[in-house]
């Protein structure tokens, strides 16, 4: 399964001014740098923990439907389906009508259920699912654990910082970080 970024976030889940005042910074010197850990943060994060916390599009990309009819969908929390679209062997598009499918969001893995579904006619990749994913549009929206974690990374990268720029980041995580977002991680059995 791939997946690409269709879409992405219009807001970070923390403010420049909440990072500084949480980091004790009153100046503008370091707006920009900060402005990265937050990003790098995210990122970070969402990597982990199979999240996304802030309103984005996504695609996923199948070669062919599961056996069971039901697919997983990359990320989560999954707010719509936007689209399905089945290429056939010439790689002309079939989009799939909504009432041919059914969203189950509310699950702890997002999944999609399709009866009959239609086989794609090209080899790798004939599939997209395009959704969207996130807690919301703010960052209001973002669950405040898992917000706390944000600026609790942020701060140990701030401290820990030198030769390593934010992209480069983690370098290391700070303890406490792994325990409050454990509980949001995706369970699998």
């Amino acid at each position: 399964m791939t997946a690409a970024l269709i879409t992405k976030p219009l807001v970070e889940p923390l403010t420049l001014a909440s990072a500084k005042a949480h980091l004790r910074i009153d100046g503008t010197d370091e707006d920009v740098f900060v402005s990265e850990l937050i990003i790098a943060a995210r990122q970070y994060l969402e990597k982990l923990s199979g999240l996304r916390l802030i309103t984005q599009t996504w695609r996923q990309y199948l070669d062919c439907w599961p056996k069971s009819q039901v697919l997983e969908l990359a990320f989560r929390p999954v707010q719509s389906v936007q689209s399905i679209t089945v290429y056939d062997a010439d790689g002309a598009p079939a989009i799939i009508p909504a009432s041919k499918y059914q969203l189950d969001n509310i699950s702890d893995i997002a999944r999609i259920h399709m009866a009959n579904p239609a086989t794609p006619g090209m080899a790798m990749n004939g599939i997209e699912v395009e959704f969207i994913a996130g807690f919301g549009d703010a960052g209001i929206d973002v669950p405040d654990t898992l917000k706390r974690a944000l600026l609790m990374l942020i701060a140990h990268w701030y401290e820990f910082r030198g030769a390593i720029s934010p992209g480069d980041q983690p370098v290391s995580i700070p303890p406490g970080f792994e325990a409050l977002i454990h509980p949001f991680k995706r369970m699998t059995i």
